[in-house]
């Protein structure tokens, strides 16, 4: 008798357990992931956006909620998702590619991200040179002796500005006044009269340059030309140009040279497969509903958001490509 009691007991208690654990189980099954973007009038935030409302759709099938991060860019984003803190990112081409490799002159000389992982490749992204009028700044030679922002510490954006300049010969400690603030706050700054041009490496249109280009002080697009050595010897850059046709507010007529890199979209090789698997699947499944959500997306193609990729593919996304035929 007494050890049906015993037995009895027990069962309860650990249908009791059982009953009290279901509702934990079924809330651990949502698995919570953050995108890094970068500043909110550019287009990685809205790129994050879009990736998670396309995802957050199937969030019920996948078990999948989304968060996008505004963060201050590529660095930031490589460096956050190496060490936990997010699970995804929208990272420079050129970036990725020393952030994988430890290159020197990189915020990772000497250490190569190993665990970073490509997903796919977005928009491409121009290195924008806006300049003020009154400057007298047509080309990006006439910088000397200038007061230019040319990015934050920690953004994509300041490596091409340097590099940029560099190719041209310039100095930019030396030959300028250079300011290292965020890109976003470069348009007011300008019509504020406190610099008299700014780098931007961004897709367009972007909602910061249109900014910049419909204040009361007119602007113009300064070329980046002379460009060919750094085009070879750095093969996550190409020529690109700027389409004025976007920024009426601007003096220039004609479309601006310049070269550019491409966003691309980069997690961590510790995030599950089947997370990966879910947002590359519901981003190409859903193709063309992804392109309308920024003008930036109009040039998109499949098999071209799997160019300008140095990381090695998350297996997750692999899976995916095969068996679309995309790989």
């Amino acid at each position: 008798m007494r050890k049906i009691l015993i037995f009895g007991v027990v069962l309860v208690f650990g249908m009791a357990l059982f009953m009290g654990a279901a509702p934990t189980t079924v809330q651990a099954k949502t698995t919570f992931i953050t995108i890094g973007t970068g500043g909110i009038t550019g287009v990685y935030y809205p790129t994050g956006g879009a990736i998670a409302k396309i995802v957050n759709k199937k969030r019920k099938q996948y078990g999948i909620r989304c968060t996008v991060e505004s963060t201050g860019g590529s660095v930031f984003n490589v460096n956050a998702i190496m060490a936990g803190d997010l699970e995804f990112g929208v990272v420079q081409s050129d970036r990725q590619f020393q952030a994988i490799n430890g290159s020197p002159d990189s915020e990772w000389d000497g250490k190569p991200q190993k665990d970073l992982r490509a997903v796919f490749s977005i928009h491409p992204e121009s290195i924008t040179l806006v300049a003020a009028v009154d400057a007298g700044i047509k080309n990006i030679k006439d910088l000397k002796g200038k007061k230019v922002n040319i990015g934050n510490p920690g953004s994509g954006q300041r490596q091409n500005s340097i590099d940029a300049l560099t190719a041209v010969g310039l100095d930019y400690k030396k030959d300028m006044q250079a300011e290292g603030i965020k890109a976003s706050e470069s348009a007011g700054l300008l019509q504020d009269g406190r610099i008299d041009a700014f780098f931007y490496t961004v897709g367009h249109p972007s909602g910061s340059i249109k900014e910049a280009t419909s204040g009361k002080r007119k602007v113009r697009f300064a070329s980046i030309t002379d460009v060919d050595k750094l085009l070879a010897k750095y093969p996550y850059y190409a020529k690109a140009f700027i389409p004025v046709k976007l920024y009426p507010g601007a003096v220039n007529t004609e479309d601006v040279d310049t070269f550019g890199v491409k966003a691309t979209f980069v997690t961590s090789a510790k995030v599950p497969d089947n997370v990966v698997y879910a947002i590359t699947k519901e981003v190409f499944d859903n193709f063309e509903d992804f392109k309308k959500l920024h003008p930036a997306y109009q040039v998109l193609t499949k098999k071209g958001m799997l160019e300008g990729l140095s990381a090695p593919i998350h297996p997750g996304a692999m899976k995916y490509y095969k068996e679309a035929g995309l790989k």
